[in-house]
């Protein structure tokens, strides 16, 4: 199986990263990719990007050195109501926004409670996916959160950070992958990459990928046009949304 999307990579807009989006797009294609998800972390995150920086992501061009970019974010759950960190105007502009729980941005609940957060996240109108799940210090019900994902048209990530970084992850991810191919539901793969050679580097993903055997056609990242469709589609449902929020 060969990924050519990475849909979770930081910036130096992020505060802790330390490429800029030309210098991701660069390597991006130097590591095989033909797209990358701008996903910066959004302001709850300690020394990480203001509205600001997502209300101007439109200057951003949709290609940087042949690399197709998707503007987004990775915006923080608050609270097991699935309240995000940056404003539903914002959001609805951007075109991949993934949620994920930081334990240095809300002290993780139960298993239960974790889960409520999450699946709570998955039904936020303008979040396609759940990043670095698999995260053990925010344990959730991996059959009923991949459900939900289902139920509300949404990906599942599997994070190539996690096993660098949220040790005890790889049990988890692959039991994620396993239910995303027993219920139809889509997985996406991002790297989390914080500096620009990271991008791509999908090791851990891929065995995963093929220990679970998920068919190619459940794994968004594996085609570029599959992205674009899925970012296509998305961006229809946030419109219809932004208009029922508006009452048009």
């Amino acid at each position: 199986m060969k990924l050519v999307a990475d849909t979770h990579t930081h910036t130096i807009s992020s505060g802790h990263a330390y490429s800029t989006i030309t210098e991701n797009a660069v390597q991006a294609r130097i590591n095989g990719m033909e797209a990358i998800a701008m996903t910066d972390h959004g302001p709850a995150l300690r020394g990480a990007s203001t509205e600001v920086h997502f209300m101007n992501l439109g200057v951003i061009p949709e290609y940087i050195d042949g690399i197709r970019i998707f503007r987004g974010a990775e915006t923080d759950i608050m609270d097991f109501s699935g309240t995000l960190d940056m404003p539903d105007k914002i959001l609805s502009r951007l075109e991949f926004v993934i949620a994920s729980f930081h334990d240095i941005v809300i002290t993780p609940g139960s298993v239960e409670e974790n889960t409520e957060g999450m699946i709570n996240a998955l039904k936020h109108p303008y979040v396609d996916a759940v990043a670095h799940p698999g995260n053990p210090v925010f344990q959730v019900d991996i059959d009923m959160v991949v459900r939900a994902a289902g139920e509300y048209g949404k990906l599942i990530e599997i994070n190539n950070g996690s096993f660098r970084v949220r040790k005890g992850s790889l049990q988890n991810c692959l039991e994620f992958v396993r239910k995303c191919k027993k219920y139809g539901v889509t997985v996406t793969c991002g790297t989390d990459a914080h500096i620009c050679y990271d991008i791509g580097k999908f090791g851990k993903v891929l065995e995963i990928l093929g220990e679970a055997q998920i068919p190619e056609e459940l794994v968004l990242s594996t085609s570029l046009k599959r992205t674009e469709d899925f970012v296509s589609r998305r961006k229809a449902a946030k419109k219809a949304a932004a208009s029922a929020a508006k009452g048009v």
